[in-house]
């Protein structure tokens, strides 16, 4: 330094000190890929007061079930670590392949479903279902975009892996051995087999995905295995029996699978590269195309390209660094689905219809199903606010597929694809929407359709329950969920009015906005609830809001989280609750009676009071305050669910509950940003409280929309004041139509609410009725 300094003199050395300091900062700045970290989602909460009762004895607790797999964005092939070995393990009510906790690793996908299972082994080796497992260091453990890697501790191996679109690529740094292995299977549902040469192994699985796995060194043995089923009581073994042939080249059936064996010096690395595809020559094209070499680092650095414009669409300042990771890594997961089946001119089997199994091409990028019940509450605007382009494939895919069945996708529960047709036709995306609704009409009038219990819903308004026998203590698991599936009806109804409308279907207009109105035949005043009803009418009893009755009248929520599950309505909600006062007061309830059931719900995870952000019947109530007039509720709201459910455990990897490929993820985003779609229909994006101090959305359609928060900090959440476009801001929501050209939202933040900023009823989000 002091030779530095009798270089220069003066202001000269002030300016280049000055410049120096600002180029290390710029140096030492983590990018949102450095951020985003693929382990975010796949730890439980681990505080008692967040989790509830949950789980159930004998599993364990939810985490987000997200995946730390290498993947591309959208990508079909996900590479990544198996840490449950659920061929004879079944630790929760999802069949999760990922746990932060668990210390085992069994092995690594390698692409999607039906794609086979890899595992390097050193020494001897047990094959599937019990699978030779190993103790992995969590220390050295690293998911990030396009990358995983893990140290092996039992077999001193490290696994890293990344992926293109179709294929992957492992890279497997061994011991000294002359037994170092690497085992390939197809799992429990099998296929076929075969060792084609010294470096090449490749099979079929039942579901008809076809792989190639070709080594970058010739293996000098190998072999084949499978496993027999157990074939009654009194065979030796519960899980059946193992055959394993050495130097047989093919087999079929369960668990179908090759070992081959390397003699490795220390730290000798063999790559393994994978390719799938609907034949064998398919997948051996997409080697060749994809992954033509064996350079590990170019693909990792390639996966890394694909997932910086990604993630570089949204750009924050300001907010602590634990803050951005979890941001950038809920945005990375909120790329989670639909994933791509096909791009642009690729073959495709056809998996449902009258041409299930039909080898067919696509003349544009086709993806899997949405799941409306899950991302079809949030995510999907997300994506249509960050890759609108992208989303007409989604919405062409998913038309074509009601085109194969006959009815468009419902997804687990509700029958919700509206949503993503309406809401993307209200933010301007372009699309043949009249093609869409004789599939979107045909689901809610036909009874035969995938609407559950539709008959009832359309003779009297509303959906009856049988009350189970034999299962008398809540959560029931059994039932028609009634009431909740009434709500999701009505919902949908109006966003089916609005649809009808937009098109100049009066009749269908009307008709749809009267059934629009169902929820109400659900609520009972009695008891200020929405209410399950036996077929004679009658409110069903005993009814205790508190418990949470799993299908039973509600739908994997308790009736204090189903009551507010009327977003399309939300000021009709009021009216029923007694007008605004009484609304608000109701949530203050809503939010503060502690969570006591006696009832277990495994996905009841990451309680403030009787709410659940764990899952989705109640996750968008938080906004509800923006309604009745206290929208500072919202905003102290939405900064305590984003601090306490998301990265609050020891690990800072916990999320409430399932993230149900990316739903619980983008809640994070947009809320992170100071906004939610409390109705995807609508184009309408109600306001919480954001906590970054600034955060530049490049939205898709090539223009930016920035919020600026002045003055924030954790204690500063509370909006004072508002401009959007330099204009005073008084409304707590704004709608597309608003940011659509570029926009600028400054919010002044302070310590104490400012209770007459967007609290007069004229400056309430919209809803279906009138005060």
């Amino acid at each position: 330094m002091s030779s530095f300094s009798r270089s220069f003199a003066g202001a000269s050395l002030l300016v280049m000190a000055s410049w120096c300091c600002s180029a290390a900062l710029a140096q030492n700045a983590k990018t949102p890929l450095q951020y985003a970290n693929g382990l975010v989602g796949t730890a439980p909460l681990d505080q008692q007061k967040l989790i509830g009762n949950a789980p159930p004895p004998g599993e364990q607790l939810y985490s987000g079930f997200t995946s730390p797999s290498a993947m591309l964005p959208h990508s079909s092939t996900w590479v990544g670590p198996v840490n449950a070995n659920l061929d004879v393990n079944y630790p929760a009510g999802v069949r999760a392949e990922y746990f932060y906790p668990n210390r085992m690793m069994y092995g690594f996908t390698t692409g999607d479903g039906d794609s086979p299972m890899i595992m390097p082994v050193v020494g001897t080796f047990t094959v599937p279902p019990e699978r030779s497992a190993s103790v992995y260091d969590k220390a050295r453990e690293k998911s990030s975009p396009g990358y995983y890697s893990v140290y092996l501790d039992d077999f001193h191996t490290l696994a890293e892996m990344t992926a293109t679109t179709w294929t992957s690529l492992f890279r497997f740094t061994f011991p000294e051995s002359d037994q170092s292995h690497v085992l390939l299977d197809l799992g429990r549902w099998g296929g076929d087999i075969e060792v084609l040469d010294d470096h090449t192994v490749r099979g079929k699985s039942r579901g008809g995905r076809y792989f190639i796995a070709e080594f970058s060194k010739p293996f000098t043995k190998f072999g084949v295995f499978k496993q027999h089923p157990a074939e009654g009581p009194n065979d030796y073994s519960m899980i059946g029996w193992d055959e394993v042939n050495p130097d047989e080249k093919t087999i079929s059936g369960n668990f179908a699978g090759a070992y081959v064996q390397f003699a490795t010096t220390t730290n000798e690395q063999v790559l393994v590269k994978i390719g799938t595809g609907v034949s064998y020559e398919k997948a051996e094209s997409q080697l060749s195309a994809e992954d033509p070499g064996w350079d590990f680092d170019r693909m990792h650095r390639a996966a890394e390209e694909a997932w910086a414009p990604k993630l570089n669409a949204i750009e924050v300042k300001g907010g602590t660094e634990k803050e951005r990771m979890l941001f950038y890594s809920c945005l990375y997961h909120s790329y989670a689905s639909p994933r791509l089946e096909a791009k642009k001119g690729d073959e495709f089997i056809v998996r449902r219809g009258p041409d299930r199994g039909k080898v067919d091409k696509v003349a544009y990028d086709r993806y899997s199903e949405v799941p409306f019940w899950d991302t079809g509450r949030n995510q999907i605007v997300l994506l249509t606010l960050l890759e609108p382009q992208m989303k007409l494939d989604v919405l062409q895919s998913e038309l074509d597929r009601a085109k194969e069945r006959g009815y468009m996708a419902t997804s687990f529960h509700g029958d919700n694809a509206v949503f993503m047709y309406l809401g993307d036709w209200e933010r301007g995306l372009k699309f043949d929407y009249a093609s869409v609704y004789e599939y979107l009409r045909k689901n809610a009038m036909d009874p035969k359709g995938p609407r559950g219990h539709l008959e009832p819903y359309l003779q009297q308004g509303w959906i009856p329950d049988v009350i189970p026998p034999g299962n008398p203590s809540p959560p029931y698991a059994d039932g028609n969920a009634g009431a909740a599936t009434t709500l999701e009806y009505a919902w949908d109804d109006y966003a089916m009015a609005m649809y009808a409308k937009k098109l100049g279907k009066e009749d269908d207009y009307q008709m749809f906005l009267k059934r629009a109105h169902n929820y109400e035949n659900v609520f009972d005043p009695s008891v200020g609830f929405m209410r399950g009803r036996t077929a004679d009418g009658k409110f069903i009893s005993p009814f205790d809001p508190k418990e949470p009755y799993y299908n039973f009248m509600m739908k994997e929520g308790s009736g204090w989280s189903t009551l507010w599950l009327v977003p399309h309505d939300v000021q009709g909600l009021e009216n029923l609750l007694g007008g605004r006062e009484k609304f608000d007061a109701k949530l203050d309830e809503f939010f503060s009676t502690p969570y006591t059931a006696k009832g277990i719900c495994r996905d009841c995870t990451g309680v403030i009071g009787q709410y659940v952000q764990g899952n989705q019947p109640d996750q968008q109530a938080a906004y509800y305050y923006d309604w009745g007039g206290q929208p500072w509720k919202t905003q102290k709201l939405a900064r305590e669910i984003l601090a306490w459910m998301y990265g609050s455990d020891k690990t800072s990897y916990a999320f409430p509950g399932m993230d149900d490929q990316g739903s619980t993820a983008s809640w994070y985003v947009m809320s992170a940003l100071g906004f939610y779609p409390v109705d995807p229909s609508s184009p309408n994006y109600i306001m919480g409280s954001p906590i970054f101090d600034e955060a530049t959305i490049h939205m898709g359609n090539g223009h930016d929309f920035t919020v600026i928060a002045k003055n924030n900090s954790a204690k500063n959440m509370y909006i004072q004041s508002a401009t959007l476009n330099g204009k005073p801001w008084n409304k707590p929501w704004f709608s597309h139509a608003d940011i659509e050209n570029g926009a600028k939202l400054v919010l002044t933040m302070g310590p104490a609410p400012n209770e007459k900023w967007g609290s007069a009823p004229e400056d309430a989000p919209p809803s279906m009725s009138q005060r």
